[in-house]
């Protein structure tokens, strides 16, 4: 595919969007989606997609490669390091958060709450638009539970709207969820319960889980360096529930059998370790402390239909969120993706290159 330099031909079905200032200060702004009822029967959703573009910016803003930022549970756009970072590589740098998290949450919702992961694909849809009205194409970024969505979404695109699904230049990943982190004994009992009451019982609500020690590891007010708004992401995490936690497994069984495909060049990046404990210590500002590394690493590869499009790049020293890590695992996450975007796009635009 060869990097085109004009929006692509669907841009008329999005309206221009308006730009507001945005929470983060000067150079971002952002724009709200509406998007409907909620197929779960909560009020209306909405989404919104958040760009960085500074006050000296040029007209060309247009014609850099566009990236979208795709957070996960908990989670929500605040990476102004990762933007301007990128920015100053040539990138133009945006971000949805998705209906029921961070900016898009609205009054009588429950914080990311879905019955099916699917209900995301129309905000990743919308932003696609937004964002391909403006740029060529767009790589989705996707963290975490981001990462799972962002990977069904683009098969389900390539399956049933190409047209969309070629506006996709490639995809990047940052410690995607492609498995339950518990020992597989105890995913093999439990997994039909969690089916059943995911079923029955929707919205009752799961244990608590342990992340409040990887919370306090960023968080600014403990052991971080990151001024995050924690009602939209919480330091112990938003609760969650079995009806949000059976479509986690759904999605994540389509990956395990093979019945995912999202259709182009995969760069995932995670770090080189996990560490879980109940307290805080050194070790976790240094290792994956929600995840199972090996897990990434065994299903990343699944993604694609030709295994070999998918490249796995552990970083040494990484947290959870790789773009959150200590600044020089962060700056080797940064420079690895670069440079691996790079690559990428002097392949596409030679023809006849062999992938």
């Amino acid at each position: 595919m060869t990097q085109r330099s004009t929006p692509h031909p669907d841009s008329e079905r999005t309206t221009s969007p308006e730009w507001s200032d945005d929470i983060l200060g000067p150079g971002y702004q952002s724009t709200t989606i509406p998007l409907g009822p909620d197929p779960d029967n909560e009020t209306d959703v909405v989404t919104t997609v958040v760009r960085y573009r500074p006050p000296t910016e040029t007209t060309r803003f247009h014609e850099r490669p566009a990236l979208l930022l795709v957070s996960g549970m908990t989670d929500y756009f605040f990476h102004t390091d990762f933007a301007e970072y990128f920015h100053a590589q040539g990138y133009a740098v945006y971000a949805v958060d998705l209906r029921k998290t961070g900016r898009s949450f609205r009054p009588g919702q429950t914080w990311h709450y879905t019955t099916e992961l699917s209900q995301y694909f129309v905000d990743l849809n919308a932003a696609l638009d937004v964002v391909t009205a403006a740029h060529a194409t767009m790589t989705p970024v996707a963290h975490s539970t981001g990462g799972l969505i962002a990977a069904l979404w683009l098969d389900d695109l390539r399956r049933t709207d190409p047209g969309r699904h070629r506006l996709i230049d490639c995809l990047v990943l940052n410690s995607p969820w492609l498995d339950l982190m518990y020992p597989r004994a105890l995913v093999r009992i439990s997994t039909p319960v969690i089916n059943i009451l995911g079923r029955t019982a929707p919205r009752l609500a799961l244990p608590n889980d342990n992340l409040g020690i990887y919370g306090s590891s960023i968080h600014i007010s403990a052991h971080g360096e990151w001024d995050f708004n924690t009602t939209f992401k919480p330091i112990t995490g938003h609760r969650k529930y079995f009806g949000w936690l059976r479509a986690i497994i759904a999605g994540q069984r389509r990956v395990h059998g093979d019945s995912v495909d999202v259709g182009v060049d995969v760069l995932t990046l995670c770090s080189a370790r996990s560490w879980h404990s109940r307290s805080y210590s050194a070790a976790t500002d240094t290792a994956d402390a929600v995840l199972d590394v090996d897990q990434i690493r065994t299903w990343a590869p699944h993604l694609n239909g030709d295994p070999a499009r998918v490249t796995i790049r552990p970083i040494d020293g990484a947290r959870h969120d790789v773009f959150l890590s200590l600044k020089h695992a962060r700056f080797a996450a940064y420079e690895t993706m670069n440079s691996w975007l790079g690559r990428h796009r002097r392949r596409e635009e030679t023809p006849g290159e062999q992938r």
